[in-house]
């Protein structure tokens, strides 16, 4: 069975200004490291729908999704904080991503896809319940696994979040959650300058150092991430998929290789394999270097096809 790639047209037409990191440009690099190896051509491709507001609602604050939707611009661009910011094509973008990662899982779980990967943009899992941040408006991961709760009635899911910087909106938003289970790795001290503290069973925070290498977080993977997903028993899990902990990322100082995120990637679908009959729905969060963003990218979604194979 098939790994679905899930985008959308509006995706690179959200633009923050000339010489922000989250540039559309990023696509395209994903894009090309696909060719690169190959994988281009063993996806199926879909078009992501809009997502339904009121499934955005299920993890945002209401009145900041209406008032996100009263506020995007038709014409120039508004400034959400200082690293965020919206033009005409934002919200649509933003909307798009959310319902990607939703027809992703609506996919997975009727059997059409062996698991997907999302490749949108604006990215999701800094955006909180009641606000944007971090270049995020909607968390779109929390989206799709609160559809997979609510719509499908799943019981329990993961989220695996290798992003260099913490996933703190979907923290916030499944703080209270006991069906969800999230497990981030970080560095830190840096953006958004987090607490690390884990609540077993239900929360692992992994944070590391700048400077530290793919094989600690390999180790802390093993270590805590596994066991974890093991008790849990998820019946799907979620990536958010951050390629920004790379080595040659201008955002961060970890010290990964894309062979790192080849290998997280494979222990990831071992993990879905063994635990939920290999459902995986995955989607792009950072990488602002974009060779390392095309390389990296490139080899996880390789492993997800690969997975879909087996």
């Amino acid at each position: 069975m098939s790994t679905a790639y899930f985008s959308h047209s509006s995706c690179p037409l959200h633009d923050m200004g000339s010489g922000h990191p989250e540039s559309p440009a990023r696509l395209v690099a994903v894009e090309k490291g696909m060719s690169v190896v190959g994988v281009d051509r063993r996806v199926a491709r879909h078009d992501a729908p809009q997502a339904p507001l009121d499934a955005i609602k299920r993890v945002h604050n209401p009145n900041y999704v209406d008032e996100l939707v009263m506020f995007a611009p038709s014409r120039g661009t508004v400034r959400i904080d200082g690293d965020t910011s919206m033009n005409r094509h934002s919200l649509t973008a933003a909307l798009h991503g959310a319902g990607a990662v939703i027809a992703a899982t609506d996919a997975v779980i009727a059997g059409e896809a062996a698991n997907a990967f999302c490749a949108v943009r604006p990215p999701g899992h800094h955006a909180e319940h009641d606000r944007a941040m971090g270049f995020c408006f909607f968390d779109n991961v929390a989206v799709g696994a609160a559809h997979a709760l609510r719509a499908h009635g799943l019981k329990r899911v993961a989220i695996l979040d290798f992003d260099v910087h913490h996933g703190n909106g979907t923290e916030d938003v499944f703080r209270n959650e006991p069906d969800v289970l999230f497990c981030s790795s970080y560095q830190n001290p840096l953006f958004p300058f987090t607490q690390d503290v884990s609540v077993p069973g239900k929360l692992i925070k992994t944070p590391l150092k700048a400077g530290t290498p793919g094989s600690v977080f390999r180790e802390a993977v093993e270590r805590d991430w596994l066991p974890a997903l093991d008790a849990f028993e998820p019946d799907m899990i979620f990536v958010s998929a951050g390629f920004d902990a790379h080595r040659s990322d201008p955002l961060a100082d970890l010290m990964f290789e894309a062979e790192d995120y080849e290998w997280v990637s494979q222990r990831i679908t071992e993990a879905a394999d063994r635990l939920c009959g290999g459902r995986v729905v995955s989607t792009l969060e950072g990488g602002y270097a974009l060779d390392a963003l095309a390389a990296s990218a490139a080899v996880h979604i390789r492993a997800l096809c690969d997975a879909g194979d087996r």
